[in-house]
C-alpha cells in the first residue's frame, strides 16, 4: 500500500506542474521576461539549463532536473547539459551562477556543483548571451 499512496504522490507533482511553467528557449528572451519567471517563483533568480552544443536553454523550472529532462526530451545530450541560475537584476558577470546538482559529474572531471572548466564557462556565456537580450 506505501508504495501505491508514493507512486500517486509522484504522479500529483508532475501533474501539478503545468509544461508552460519550464520553456525552452531557442530564440530571444528579454531580461524583463527572465525577471518577470523570477518574481513569480523564486523572487529574484531564475534556474536553467543550458545545452551548449544546441544553443538553447530550458528556463523557469522549479529544479535543474527538470528542465533538464525537458531538454534530453527534446534531443539534448546529457554531456551537453548545465545548470546555473540566472539573476536577471544583477549586472556584469554576476548575473550568471554556475551552480546545480546536475553539474556533479566525475566522469566529465566536474565533481562538484559548480562547472569547474572555464572553457566550459565561456560556452555557457556565450549561449545564454545570444540568447538573452535587453530590456
Amino acid at each position: 500500500m506505501a508504495s501505491i499512496i508514493s507512486i500517486y504522490c509522484v504522479s500529483i507533482a508532475y501533474d501539478d506542474m503545468s509544461p508552460s511553467e519550464i520553456r525552452i528557449v531557442r530564440g530571444a528572451i528579454s531580461r524583463s521576461e527572465l525577471v518577470a519567471m523570477a518574481e513569480a517563483r523564486f523572487g529574484d533568480m531564475v534556474k536553467a539549463v543550458v545545452d551548449v552544443s544546441r544553443g538553447v536553454m530550458a528556463v523557469s523550472g522549479e529544479l535543474h532536473s527538470d528542465e533538464e529532462a525537458l531538454l534530453l526530451e527534446d534531443g539534448s545530450r546529457q554531456t551537453d547539459l548545465w545548470g546555473i541560475n540566472l539573476y536577471p537584476n544583477e549586472l556584469g558577470s554576476e548575473w550568471i551562477e554556475f551552480d546545480s546538482m546536475i553539474n556533479v559529474r566525475p566522469s566529465l572531471n566536474n565533481r562538484s556543483r559548480d562547472v569547474e572548466d572555464e572553457s566550459t564557462r565561456v560556452a555557457i556565456r556565450r549561449v545564454v548571451e545570444t540568447l538573452v537580450t535587453n530590456p
